[in-house]
Parts: structure tokens; C-alpha cells; sequence
């Protein structure tokens, strides 16, 4: 089983105070490193009323100074938005600092906005994505090299080791092609695009990375009172999903995906990805999904009050964890 806190930073007028949401995410994290967590993961969004976290690697570096051994996951950087030496130079730092922990997940993206805000084309960003990943690797080596007509040197060098470069998609084409550009891939949930990455591994003579794990409710809360608690953690949820319905339709012209559709208290709470459990329910849950699977924390989901997020946590570390393991 894998243990992960994710991120967003999300902080609606609604929710806790921005910097009270970015101390208690960093106190969290040395609390999950200290409990043997895996990973934390950190997403990237750029002009979102919220303030959804635009600077992955530099939260990902503060988290890394006080911690030791949790891994730190970009999911993901939005590498077509970047200037390539500038990133694999703030990257190479943050692994620096972390001593060989960062996860440089990278994604396409698919906002307009965010790529008009960057002077970027939105339709070349899958020709980018393969730019950034060979710049990258080049960058890395220490040593000065020529990239499209010009000479670069990046430094210093990450140590002990560059880090892997996964690639985030939502398609079999952009699994297949994770498998010949990238470190790993990983798909947004969704184990019908891990097929096709597993078997172009395979065919080109890699090791078979295996099964896709099963994966847990992308949010779940741990809690003695789960009718009382969905009444108040209702806003944050609806508050996410409202925003990437938005986005969706932004980008697409209509929601797409999971939030496409009404939501309401009802619908969401029978949706697999939201998850308020009692300790004796979550560890059903865990018991069902098995020994290859991942188990999500979203304890700041939407700006939660970081006291409410506590005590959520403090039960996952007394009623929960000890059996997980």
C-alpha cells in the first residue's frame, strides 16, 4: 500500500486563511514523514480565483527541508508553461535540497487561459512535452551542450540523481507515449490507460512496470461522525468540482469527465472519489482494494480549516494506520 498527502492550496473566501492552509501543509507533511507516509503529491494551476498552488517545486522544496524520507510528486508540473533551463535548474535545486526525492510529473495542460497568460499555443503543447523532456535529460548531465542553436549549461547538477521524469496524461496515445519519453507514467485514476503503457513497455524490451495499482477515493475524511461531517466538508467538495467543471468547459466546451453532470449532496456522496468514513469503514475499504493499491489524504481539500484537518488526521494515526501495514 501507498500513502499519499496531496495538495492543491485551494483558499475560497469561504475556507481557512491562505497562510494558515500553507503552514499546516507543511507541518502535515513532516507529521506524514515522520509516520512512514510515501508521497506527497502537489498540482499546478496558474490564475485560478482560489489561488490554486502555481509553484509545485517551491512548496515541494519547503517540504523537503523538514522532512527525510517522504517522497515529493509534481501532479503535475505544466512543463509547456515553462522556460526549460529555468525549470530544470529549479528542479535540479529541489532535488538537491530533498537529497533525491523529488518526482518531476509533468502534463500538457489544457487551459486557454493559463497558456495566454504564458505567451504559450495550446496546440503545441504535446510537441513541447517532448521538448521538455529531451532538454531536460541533456540539461542534467552537467556538462554544456547546443539546443536549437544555442549553447546551454545548466547547473548546478541534481544530486545523488536526476530525477525521474513521469508523464501525466488522459489517453492511450499519451500512455504509449510516456513509455518511450518518459520515467513512468501515471493516468488521472483510470486503469484502462495503464494497459496500454504496461504493453509498450513490454514490447520494447523494459521491464514490465505491473499492475496498476487499485486506487482509493481521491479524497477521503476519517471521522466518528460521517452524517455530521458531510454536512460542512459538502462546500469544499462541490467548491473543487464546480472549478474543474468550469475549466473543462473552458477548454472543451463542456464539462467533461467527472464533472460533467448536477452535483448535489446526494450525488457526491455516492460517488466513489469522495469518501467520509468511520475508521471501521475506511479499513473495510482498504481490506477491499487489497495490498497493490493507494491510499489518498486530502486534509485541505478547498481550504478546510486546518484544525478540522487535524483531528481528522490524528484519528487516521490512531484507529487506522496501525492496521494498515
Amino acid at each position: 500500500m501507498e500513502l499519499c498527502l496531496t495538495y492543491d492550496m485551494r483558499a475560497p473566501e469561504f475556507g481557512a486563511r491562505r497562510n494558515n492552509l500553507y503552514d499546516a501543509a507543511l507541518d502535515q507533511a513532516a507529521w506524514a514523514d515522520e509516520l512512514g507516509f510515501d508521497l506527497v503529491g502537489l498540482g499546478e494551476h496558474h490564475g485560478s480565483e482560489d489561488g490554486y498552488n502555481p509553484s509545485p517545486l517551491v512548496l515541494a522544496s519547503a517540504m523537503a527541508a523538514r522532512t527525510r524520507n517522504i517522497r515529493l510528486r509534481t501532479s503535475v508540473l505544466l512543463a509547456p508553461l515553462y522556460d526549460l533551463p529555468k525549470l530544470a535548474e529549479d528542479a535540479a535545486v529541489t532535488q538537491i535540497i530533498s537529497n533525491g526525492r523529488l518526482l518531476l510529473g509533468i502534463g500538457a495542460g489544457y487551459r486557454p487561459s493559463e497558456f495566454e497568460t504564458f505567451g504559450r499555443d495550446l496546440g503545441d503543447r504535446w510537441r513541447a512535452m517532448g521538448e521538455a523532456c529531451n532538454f531536460l535529460r541533456m540539461a542534467w548531465q552537467g556538462e554544456p551542450f547546443e539546443w536549437q542553436g544555442r549553447r546551454c549549461h545548466i547547473t548546478p547538477a541534481p544530486e545523488p540523481v536526476a530525477p525521474p521524469i513521469l508523464l501525466g496524461g488522459s489517453s492511450k496515445a499519451a500512455a504509449r507515449r510516456a513509455a518511450h519519453i518518459a520515467d513512468g507514467w501515471f493516468p488521472p485514476l483510470d486503469p484502462r490507460l495503464w494497459q496500454p503503457y504496461r504493453e509498450e513497455r513490454i514490447a520494447m524490451g523494459e521491464a514490465d512496470p505491473g499492475a496498476y495499482p487499485a486506487q482509493g477515493p481521491i479524497f477521503l475524511w476519517v471521522t466518528t461522525s460521517p452524517e455530521r461531517d458531510w454536512e460542512w466538508i459538502y462546500p469544499h467538495v462541490a467548491h473543487q468540482l464546480a472549478s474543474y467543471s468550469a475549466w473543462t468547459t473552458e477548454a472543451f466546451g463542456e464539462a467533461a469527465g467527472p464533472y460533467a453532470g448536477s452535483m448535489t449532496l446526494d450525488t457526491v456522496r455516492q460517488s466513489p472519489a469522495y469518501k467520509v468514513l468511520t475508521p471501521e469503514a475506511a479499513l473495510a475499504l482498504f481490506s477491499e482494494l487489497g495490498d497493490h493499491c493507494v491510499c489518498y489524504l486530502n486534509p485541505l481539500l478547498a481550504g478546510i480549516d486546518p484544525e478540522r484537518a487535524w483531528k481528522m488526521l490524528r484519528l487516521f494515526e490512531r484507529e487506522v494506520l496501525p492496521y494498515l501495514r
